[in-house]
């Protein structure tokens, strides 16, 4: 399983890369976050040989990105200026957070298991408001189909990671094996979703570059004339609803 986990963990990845879409806006955080989760289940399968040490090392430093990263990522969900601003803040307030956990606690798995439960409720609240609201517009106005899956594979996988850290770090559950399989496969099915709402966005982001490339076209055709370029029309509007 935990092959097949890092398989589909790699997907988001490739598809990222392959479709152009590693600068575009926040979809970078994302990439950092999944090329993080894949090495560390790759090194914990004993794909990539690592010491006992350093692979330690490597979960503790990946649970501390794993909230600022995500909601770094959730910035291109926004729906204003004012929201983005927003999670920034809550993004610099949750670093200063771990830096004063860390501070009084160290470095280790008591200080992880203080610093990842409002990290999850945090991701979850956003990912299930995300979701609401574009799997709204998707189903009454067809579209956001794209954003739709791409929150809705984060809810699924931030649900289960709920649940995880409840059996795992809160009750410490003996049944070490079974947490890992609930893990791979949340990680699993929330990756093959994710995969999937790239490519629906993907197709999004490329219809909104070529209305963007007409009006700027339109914009130089027109520029030098008194008339009333028409570059704002209903037909290149398209994309002027709340796509966020």
């Amino acid at each position: 399983m935990g092959f097949v986990s890092s398989f589909a963990l790699f997907l988001p990845i490739a598809l990222i890369l392959a479709l152009r879409l590693y600068n575009y806006k926040s979809f970078p955080a994302l990439v950092v976050y999944y090329s993080s989760v894949f090495i560390y289940n790759l090194m914990t399968e004993g794909y990539i040989p690592m010491s006992k040490q350093i692979v330690y090392n490597w979960g503790l430093i990946n649970n501390l990105l794993d909230a600022p990263l995500m909601m770094l990522f959730l910035t291109y969900f926004s729906p204003s200026f004012l929201f983005t601003k927003r999670l920034k803040i809550a993004i610099a307030a949750y670093f200063l957070f771990e830096i004063v956990v860390i501070a009084l606690r160290g470095l280790n798995v008591e200080s992880i298991t203080i610093i990842l439960g409002p990290g999850i409720i945090m991701i979850a609240a956003l990912c299930l408001h995300f979701f609401v609201r574009h799997a709204k517009m998707a189903v009454e106005h067809g579209k956001s189909t794209g954003k739709a899956l791409i929150a809705g594979s984060l809810l699924f996988a931030y649900g289960c990671f709920g649940l995880i850290y409840l059996m795992y770090y809160v009750f410490k559950t003996p049944h070490v094996a079974d947490t890992f399989l609930v893990y791979f496969m949340a990680a699993t099915v929330s990756a093959l979703m994710m995969s999937a709402g790239i490519i629906y966005e993907r197709k999004l982001v490329k219809k909104i570059k070529e209305v963007q490339i007409t009006r700027r076209e339109l914009s130089e055709i027109y520029k030098d004339t008194k008339m009333a370029a028409p570059v704002r029309t209903a037909m290149l509007d398209f994309d002027k609803d709340s796509w966020n």
